[in-house]
């Protein structure tokens, strides 16, 4: 008999961990409801650690660069992390260049949910509310409320599916590469460039 997974719990535990959902989600199943074995689980996989150093100050790292597609497609991207020394580190340089990568592959347009622009927010909502018309009311809030997460979800960076591993999201490469290195580190900013586009 397996146990409910509730929002409730997942909140609960993020709360009291700072994980996130789907790691706190994930946690709570295989510890089947069991809130300090869903808990034990998440300091194993150092998400817990990781989210402690969320707001820590990061004000050093690199900004690094990646050229595509015999001169194609370019990528500028700038991640901070605590400390020279981390950002000197072949781990960090590592992951910046994987990041760079994965951002001329995947074409976020922002890094997350929280930069993109409400204008375009409301206009991929009104084609979702079209596209959904003459539903009742109820399947049109959950149709709208689904293409707009499904919009977010492939045009903000942090919550891409990694390209080197679909699996993951940034967001959990970042989170886990925090824990490996001790620091918080932060995706601030990044430019494409396409020829043509």
């Amino acid at each position: 008999m397996s146990v409910q997974i509730n929002a409730k719990m997942v909140g609960e535990l993020r709360e009291s961990t700072g994980a996130g959902l789907m790691d706190c989600k994930k946690a709570l199943v295989e510890a089947e409801g069991d809130f300090d074995a869903a808990i034990e689980l998440l300091r194993k996989r150092g998400v817990a650690k990781a989210a402690k150093k969320a707001n820590r100050e990061a004000s050093e790292g690199l900004i690094d660069s990646y050229i595509h597609l015999g001169g194609k497609v370019g990528v500028l991207c700038e991640i901070n992390c605590e400390s020279d020394f981390v950002a000197k580190t072949d781990d960090f340089k590592k992951f910046v260049r994987d990041i760079a990568m994965h951002i001329a592959a995947a074409s976020p347009v922002c890094v997350s949910r929280e930069e993109i622009d409400p204008a375009i927010l409301e206009a991929e909502k009104k084609v979702a509310e079209g596209q959904a018309e003459g539903k009742p009311a109820q399947a049109v809030e959950k149709i709208v409320e689904g293409k707009l997460n499904k919009y977010l979800s492939e045009n903000c960076l942090l919550e891409q599916a990694y390209v080197k591993d679909p699996d993951k999201t940034i967001q959990q490469v970042l989170t886990e590469n925090i824990a490996k290195m001790g620091e918080n580190m932060v995706i601030r900013r990044f430019a494409r460039f396409q020829i043509g586009a």
